[in-house]
């Protein structure tokens, strides 16, 4: 499944259009142009039941907060930023992921603090759930496919990354609303929640990278 609302994720390649209406409101990061394609390297996070009932819990308490917010359908912690790609580079692109990813095990982190994040042009906000720990071997991914944006010549992630899964967006830069007040509300309802402490502990199986419309998976060993 794609990952859906990344912080200044383009439309899929083939989707032309730069009317923000047929979005959600949604602002393009920058300018579709043909050949290029959006690609981001990610953890794929598979919901369970439970999660989905925790996730219900927080949007609709931070709705009496900021009604336009919008849960997320699908889940994923990103190790790269969304960067543009030339269709003739996906192959080799993949292939050096999948080099440099070839020896890494399977690990646990633990998600469990949320947090209030906007994305770079400050058009979204999100709500997630920040990594408390398995911060080091998140990093060393980060490292390895760094490597390999740098030999593209593109953006390197950011510098001390909050790593999250993002639960819910808006449009525009909301987060005077949600921090505060709001934000420690939402804690206690993840620090209440009865199956918190299990579904939170996430063992991560697999690496992603989606590249416009082609998506392609890194086993963890």
């Amino acid at each position: 499944p794609a990952p859906v609302g990344l912080p200044g994720d383009p439309d899929p390649e083939e989707a032309v259009s730069d009317d923000s209406s047929r979005h959600g409101g949604r602002v393009r990061g920058f300018p579709h142009e043909r050949g290029n394609w959006a690609t981001h390297v990610y953890l794929p996070y598979i919901a369970q039941e439970e999660f989905l009932e925790l996730l219900e819990l927080l949007v609709s308490h931070a709705r009496t907060y900021v009604p336009s917010l919008a849960a997320m359908e699908e889940f994923h912690l990103s190790l790269s930023q969304c960067v543009v790609l030339r269709y003739h580079w996906i192959e080799p692109f993949v292939r050096s992921l999948r080099e440099r990813l070839a020896s890494f095990h399977r690990f646990f982190c633990v998600a469990d603090q949320v947090k209030v994040y906007t994305n770079q042009n400050k058009t979204r906000t999100f709500i997630g759930l920040e990594v408390s720990a398995g911060h080091f071997e998140l990093l060393e991914l980060v490292s390895e496919v760094d490597s390999v944006l740098e030999e593209f010549d593109l953006p390197t992630f950011y510098k001390d990354p909050s790593f999250h899964i993002s639960l819910a967006w808006c449009v525009g830069d909301l987060s005077g609303r949600l921090e505060g007040q709001c934000l420690r509300e939402l804690q206690d309802i993840v620090d209440g929640f009865e199956e918190s402490a299990f579904l939170l502990r996430i063992q991560w199986e697999q690496i992603r990278c989606k590249s416009g419309n082609k998506y392609f998976s890194f086993p963890l060993r």
